[in-house]
């Protein structure tokens, strides 16, 4: 019974049966807006999570010793350049007699070679220690002697050759100046183009 009502055999076996049906759903905690929210930020925190290993964070300290490494590296190459170092380029300019026994008889202040073909190896020596020794002594400057004596063509350019690296220059003179520091001027250097006397410049 029901109230005042009287309820049918049928109708206590249905009620019972959607009691005993209903009653473990009520018992379990229902889902509630909070918990809902958490469940709907667990994909973006699994997503957060992947990028987190994909990326891994580097220490400070380890950045700074890379760091301190490649100047390192950086400064010790540059140091090979400047002491005659092997690797990178290097600059010099030279002063170059042609001689008797030059490959090319010819230069831009003698072109018939009238001078060259009368000019012993001994006697370009001379000339050139004569040089060395007036712009070591200060008497003279490098640049003016190249640009007034030197037979090669860089002299236009106080003797300049630019840049060059290994294997650009006959094997005697690309030895003498890798082997100069910066503004130290080589001893006579004899090449097939005659006898040289070279300042590095870079």
């Amino acid at each position: 019974m029901i109230g005042n009502r009287h309820v049918p055999l049928g109708t206590h076996y249905l009620l019972l049966t959607t009691f005993l049906f209903l009653k473990p759903i009520l018992i379990r905690s229902p889902l509630t807006h909070t918990s809902l929210l958490t469940l709907s930020g667990i994909p973006a925190k699994i997503e957060s999570d992947r990028k987190r290993k994909k990326s891994p964070v580097v220490p400070a300290e380890q950045k700074e010793k890379h760091k301190q490494h490649l100047k390192k590296t950086k400064k010790m190459s540059s140091s090979s350049n400047r002491h005659g170092g092997d690797g990178g380029e290097v600059r010099a300019s030279h002063i170059l007699v042609k001689h008797q026994g030059s490959r090319r008889k010819a230069s831009w202040k003698d072109p018939e070679g009238q001078v060259i073909k009368n000019t012993t190896r001994d006697s370009a020596v001379s000339q050139l220690k004569a040089f060395r020794d007036d712009i070591v002594s200060g008497k003279a400057k490098f640049e003016d002697i190249a640009s007034r004596f030197s037979d090669c063509s860089s002299a236009k350019r106080a003797g300049d050759l630019g840049p060059f690296g290994r294997g650009q220059m006959q094997k005697p003179f690309e030895e003498a100046t890798y082997a100069l520091k910066v503004g130290e001027i080589s001893d006579i250097v004899d090449t097939d183009s005659g006898v040289h006397i070279i300042m590095r410049t870079g």
